[in-house]
């Protein structure tokens, strides 16, 4: 399929969509040759539907749900799906924005796989998504403080765990570094040195002559 075709048919996709969601668009544009849809967050779950269901579209995969953190927004938190069409082989980005406390619906039931999804952004941004089954968190610890992508989060966490011999079991404690940041020195090693490296010796003029 040749680059103008495939241009032409997001072209007529993005219109069909246009026309169809009315005032739950916010915003549409086709960019590096991908569709990215932006809507109203209470109207997500009707979106994937129509986006899966409508016979022009058939975005029938969700193969990613992410979250995207921009602090200084009000609405702080995108939340982004990516859909699959196996009958056109295209792709769609669906975009919603969600203030920091807000909750977002869940689409477990348009989209079965999104549970997992959603426990992640959860687990990592605190997005909170409304009617999830089983929203605990995924991959940090049950007892974790924070979301530990957000860009607001410490590097070094708030606590950590170690096993103690004493106790038998894990602790939590707050968090200790053994040593100081320390400041590396990138110059090369083999320029600018005070001293003589292993072979410097061969360098010098007239040194290697017999």
């Amino acid at each position: 399929m040749s680059l103008t075709a495939t241009t032409d048919n997001l072209q007529e996709l993005k219109e069909h969509i246009d026309a169809t969601l009315g005032e739950t668009l916010v915003a549409s544009q086709i960019a590096y040759g991908e569709l990215t849809v932006t809507v109203t967050a209470a109207k997500i779950v009707e979106v994937l539907r129509f986006l899966r269901d409508d016979p022009l579209c058939r975005f029938i995969q969700l193969q990613d749900l992410a979250g995207v953190d921009y602090p200084e927004r009000r609405k702080r938190f995108d939340v982004v799906y990516h859909l699959l069409s196996l009958q056109d082989v295209q792709r769609i980005r669906v975009k919603i924005s969600v203030a920091d406390g807000d909750s977002v619906p869940s689409v477990i039931d348009a989209f079965p796989n999104a549970d997992w999804y959603e426990r992640e952004a959860f687990d990592l941004y605190g997005i909170v998504f409304e009617g999830h089954p089983d929203l605990r968190r995924i991959l940090t610890d049950y007892g974790f403080e924070g979301h530990p992508l957000r860009k607001d989060f410490p590097l070094t966490g708030f606590t950590q765990v170690r096993w103690d011999d004493e106790q038998s079991r894990v602790v939590y404690e707050p968090v200790k570094l053994e040593q100081e940041y320390r400041n590396f020195d990138y110059l090369s090693p083999w320029e600018g040195s005070q001293y003589d490296l292993p072979g410097d010796e061969k360098s010098d003029t007239g040194t290697d002559k017999a």
